[in-house]
Formats: structure tokens, C-alpha cells, sequence
């Protein structure tokens, strides 16, 4: 049977069962049982004792826990918290707040209780929502559009402040980001368009299979949204076409398509408003450099290490 020991233990149990013995069974003082195994006299005094009262069973660490809490918050109360995380999803200052109780106490009872965060539950439901991931390359990729507004020439308000930059944001137009990132690797392929119609739509997917299948990944299934471009015909018939079966997402529940709309997210956090651009020329001369970090470099967490690491044919490309 294995036992563990406390990280700052000075003695294995295998440790303490000799200095014990040296102590009960050979006659040793337990100042010279303590210098042959370099402890302090207390210690092997202690494990002596322990060795009398429990033999061999006692070598091993006790709990620390301690046996009674008398400051630990009511039952009662505890309940209170949990009741008020499920009815009303406040968080733990929120929840502090209406009961008079420090947020770092209800937090230790939202974690004690095993409560998912927030931002793991359903927005509609109230439930936590099931992480997954597809077993193996392509066999999922999740494709969406991101809507950003250009830059104007001369910078926007992150440059500028905001009364100024609201007189150069008219008539700036829109980027269009077509994405598409693969389920199991999160390997991203990105484009900055003119618009979202079907025929960008179509001719982006086209590049991005191109680039998928160079990098040696088979797309089987495709996930979108029920925009206009993803409805149409015309991406029906490119999929087909393919050989991928086309799968869409349930009404007014985006986190259906969540790897997608979370590289969104980093995209806009990493990259789109990263610094302060002075025009929109610069902050695309520097999307290209970004993604790359993004596939090649940018640790996830999820994956523990860069999408490049899941794809073996990756280095070098894009």
C-alpha cells in the first residue's frame, strides 16, 4: 500500500518505522536515534510514541484537518448562498453583498459545493454547459464571420480619445473576418473580406479546405450559424461538392458554435483593438503576423500547448 507524505516531511514512513524501532525495539535514547537520522529529538520522541500506540499503521501522516469548525459558516446560511447562485446566477460579491458576508467566504462555499462559474453556465438554462471535443482532425471544423468596424485613416478613438475619434469612425465601412478553426487541433484558417455574401462565403471556404488539407487534416463536418450566406444554395452545393456534411447551429444559441466564437474573441482582444492603429492598413499588415503566433506559438490552455502541436504536418506553413 502506497501513503503519501507531507510535502516538507524530513522522514519517509519507511524512515520512521526504522528511527521508531531504534527507539522501542533496539534501546536507543531518542537523542541518538534523532542524530542518526538527522531530526530533531522531538521528532523522535514523537514517532516512538506513535510506534507504540499504533505499530507500523502510525508511520504514515495524519489528517490535519481538525475535528471541529466552530467558525465555519451555519449550514443555514451556506444553503442561502447555493440557493441564491441557482435562482438568481449572482456571482460571489453580489451575493456578499445581500447577505452581509465577506465575497472570499462565498466564494469558499461556491467551490466547496462544486459550483461552476458563471461563465460555464447557460445563459437560458441556468445549466453548466458540456465541454467537448472531436476525437480526431476535420472531424468538425466551426466556421463564423466577425463583423469589425475599419479604422479610419489617421486613427480611432483608442488613438485619438473619444471626441475625436468619433468624428473619423463615419463612413469608415466594415471588415468582414471569415473564420474557420478545427475542433480537435483549434488550428485556425482566417480571412479579412470586403463582405458576407454567399459568393465570399463560398470562395472562402474554398481557401481555407485548400489550406486544411495541406496541412494533411480531411474536413468530415462543418458547423455554422444560420447566417444568409450559410443557408444559401451556393454553400450547400460547396459542400456537397466536397464530400462534407454541412451542420447548423440551434437558433439564438451561439455557444453551440463556441471554439469559433472564442477565437473570436482572443482576435479581438490579441489583435483587433490589441494597440492603438493608426489606420486600418496597419492593423492588417498586422493580422498576418498574429495568426501565425496565434497557430504557431500562443499556448491554449485547453490543449495544453499551441494548435501546431496537435498537427503534424504544420511546421513550416501558413
Amino acid at each position: 500500500m502506497t501513503h503519501t507524505t507531507h510535502a516538507n516531511a524530513t522522514l519517509t514512513p519507511a524512515g520512521r518505522l526504522a528511527l521508531a524501532r531504534c527507539v522501542v525495539e533496539d534501546g536507543w535514547p531518542p537523542r541518538r536515534a534523532a542524530e542518526r537520522f538527522q531530526v530533531s529529538h522531538t521528532t523522535a520522541r514523537r514517532w516512538a510514541e506513535r510506534y507504540r500506540a499504533h505499530g507500523e499503521a502510525g508511520m504514515v501522516d495524519a489528517s490535519s484537518r481538525p475535528h471541529h469548525s466552530p467558525r465555519r459558516t451555519p449550514t443555514r446560511r451556506e444553503r442561502r448562498v447555493i440557493k441564491l447562485r441557482h435562482a438568481r446566477r449572482w456571482g460571489p460579491a453580489r451575493i456578499g453583498g445581500h447577505l452581509g458576508m465577506h465575497a472570499s467566504t462565498v466564494h469558499r462555499i461556491l467551490t466547496r459545493y462544486r459550483m461552476p462559474r458563471l461563465a460555464h453556465l447557460d445563459r437560458t438554462t441556468g445549466r453548466a454547459v458540456r465541454r467537448y471535443e472531436r476525437a480526431r482532425p476535420g472531424e468538425l471544423v466551426h466556421v463564423d464571420i466577425k463583423k469589425l468596424g475599419n479604422i479610419p485613416h489617421g486613427g480611432g478613438h483608442k488613438a485619438l480619445g473619444r471626441p475625436r475619434g468619433r468624428k473619423h469612425r463615419s463612413k469608415a465601412g466594415y471588415a468582414y473576418l471569415h473564420n474557420a478553426v478545427d475542433d480537435h487541433t483549434r488550428l485556425a484558417y482566417s480571412e479579412i473580406l470586403c463582405d458576407e455574401t454567399k459568393e465570399s462565403a463560398v470562395g472562402f471556404w474554398g481557401r481555407a479546405h485548400a489550406y486544411f488539407t495541406s496541412v494533411g487534416i480531411t474536413v468530415e463536418r462543418v458547423l455554422t450559424d444560420n447566417g444568409s450566406c450559410y443557408t444559401s444554395r451556393a454553400w450547400r452545393d460547396a459542400l456537397a461538392g466536397l464530400g462534407i456534411t454541412h451542420k447548423r447551429t440551434r437558433p439564438y444559441r451561439p455557444q453551440t458554435n463556441g471554439k469559433v466564437e472564442r477565437f473570436n474573441r482572443v482576435l479581438v482582444e490579441e489583435w483587433a483593438y490589441a494597440r492603438p492603429y493608426t489606420s486600418e492598413a496597419q492593423r492588417r499588415e498586422a493580422f498576418t503576423g498574429w495568426l501565425h503566433h496565434y497557430n504557431h506559438h500562443r499556448f491554449h490552455t485547453a490543449i495544453g500547448g499551441p494548435p501546431a502541436s496537435r498537427v503534424t504536418n504544420l511546421s513550416g506553413r501558413y
